[in-house]
């Protein structure tokens, strides 16, 4: 490791975590996403797999034994989903949920749908206890975006892997973007659910010019009408792009200059905010921001004048998945409805619902034809559903989104200690 890589941030890193930041590791998660498993073998405890607890497992027997587990297990008719809230389609009644009902006439399979995930670290807390404990959670799907969280159920072998063999639709009509992602290879314990961007939200009106570029939040003439994120994965990873580097390849010096760039920018910013900012956006409280892709969607649904930009430099992009938590009670019930949801007809209907990224891209044509069929103000916001890179970006936008670094443990201790206080402070 050179001189720079610790200059300045020698307070933050004892001996030990530099050793673990520059020391090879391969972690059970990575062996086993290898070629979807893994040639150099997997521990199978706490998979709710029957006898496999504390083994190491050549590929073979790894896939024996995942197949046994899939064998001993048949759909029950009942289906516990935990998801976030207002993020499913809904009818005329808040209440229903057309797909879902779908689902339940077309399979026999009633769903038990739960809005009970508020975050992901609080979601996580709340389920850890039962999964170290080897129990059920309640839920057999649950609903989790790539990140700090998703890392972390998957270390510490809290997901199913799942059964390929019921992934039909997945593999026949997912897009690049979620199929074999870099947080996991070969889809081995998820199936994307939605994605978005993470990039720039401002009103053009008060903002006066196009913004382009990340340090277009540098612009002194707009002290104290900045926002940005309260987190600890899109601010890191949008001061990266800031800086000219790909997050996913990001370097611990990389992590430096970008927290520098972030405590630069800091009397700019007139707060670090959470989902409020979309409210401080649209009233004028600011006036540029990072912001979600959905969410400007859904603002611009609703009478404001907002632009979204993916910036020069690129800009984060982020995925919810589906996961089944081990010792779930229906699993097979779980990956009944996990590939349901990739038929282009029903990915529409959740896709009119949600106005975030589909995973599924001929879902496109439906809502084109729902857009035809339609009169009225539902005609308005299908064709513009239909038609907006919100919802459906081209390739050259594709080309300029990256997602989060995949961190070791040890990396997320240094990373918290280089970033946290920018927010917190």
């Amino acid at each position: 490791m050179t001189e720079d890589t610790t200059e300045g941030i020698d307070q933050h890193i004892t001996p030990d975590l530099l050793r673990g930041l520059t020391s090879p590791r391969i972690s059970r998660r990575r062996a086993l996403q290898i070629g979807g498993l893994s040639a150099l073998g997997m521990t199978l405890a706490a998979c709710g797999i029957p006898g496999a607890q504390g083994s190491k497992l050549g590929l073979s027997a790894a896939r024996a034994e995942i197949a046994k587990f899939w064998a001993t297990h048949q759909k029950t008719g009942n289906l516990n989903f935990g998801n976030w809230p207002l993020y499913i389609d809904v009818g005329a009644n808040k209440s229903d949920h057309p797909s879902l009902d779908l689902f339940t006439k077309e399979t026999g399979i009633k769903v038990n749908y739960l809005e009970d995930i508020q975050a992901n670290d609080t979601f996580f807390a709340k389920i850890q206890p039962q999964l170290a404990a080897q129990q059920s959670t309640g839920y057999d799907i649950i609903v989790i975006t790539n990140g700090t969280y998703l890392d972390k159920l998957i270390e510490l072998d809290y997901l199913t892997p799942l059964d390929q063999d019921r992934m039909s639709n997945f593999y026949q009509y997912s897009s690049t973007l979620v199929r074999d992602p870099s947080y996991d290879r070969g889809n081995v314990y998820t199936m994307a659910w939605q994605s978005g961007m993470t990039g720039i939200g401002y009103d053009p009106k008060r903002v006066g010019h196009k913004i382009t570029s990340w340090n277009d939040l540098m612009d002194p003439a707009l002290k104290g009408k900045i926002g940005m994120f309260a987190d600890n994965e899109d601010l890191p990873t949008s001061a990266l792009f800031a800086i000219g580097v790909n997050p996913e390849t990001s370097t611990l010096p990389d992590w430096k200059k970008a927290a520098d760039w972030l405590h630069k920018q800091q009397p700019l910013v007139r707060k670090y905010y959470d989902q409020t900012y979309i409210d401080a956006l649209s009233k004028g409280d600011i006036w540029a921001s990072m912001a979600y892709s959905g969410d400007i969607f859904q603002a611009n649904l609703s009478g404001a004048t907002l632009e979204f930009v993916i910036p020069k430099e690129g800009a984060g992009i982020w995925t919810d998945n589906m996961c089944i938590p081990q010792h779930a009670s229906h699993p097979v019930d779980a990956m009944t409805y996990m590939d349901f949801v990739y038929q282009p007809k029903v990915a529409a209907i959740l896709a009119e619902g949600i106005n975030y990224i589909t995973p599924v891209t001929d879902a496109q044509q439906y809502i084109q034809a729902d857009a035809k069929a339609a009169t009225g103000k539902d005609k308005q916001t299908l064709e513009y559903l239909a038609t907006s890179p919100l919802i459906f970006p081209s390739a050259a936008e594709f080309s300029k989104l990256h997602r989060y670094r995949v961190l070791t443990k040890v990396e997320q201790i240094v990373w918290n200690n280089l970033f946290e206080p920018v927010y917190q402070s």
